[in-house]
């Protein structure tokens, strides 16, 4: 996911969107213990998801402030 969509969505597309990557990055976790991964750069993706995410909700507090 790009930061400009990340950008583009509201508090509460936000929160659900973090919440699935964890689930996501959960899933790709269980895949890579079991060796059922076909890309490993998967796992990277999410995490740079998840943050990208946070980070714009930080900005977005202080922001707010």
């Amino acid at each position: 996911m790009d930061i400009t969509e990340i950008r583009a969505m509201t508090d509460d597309q936000m929160r659900s969107e973090l919440y699935n990557s964890f689930r996501e990055m959960m899933n790709i976790r269980f895949r890579l213990s079991t060796r059922q991964m076909n890309n490993p750069q998967e796992l990277r993706n999410a995490k740079k998801t998840i943050a990208r995410i946070k980070t714009i909700m930080r900005q977005r507090g202080l922001n707010a402030k």
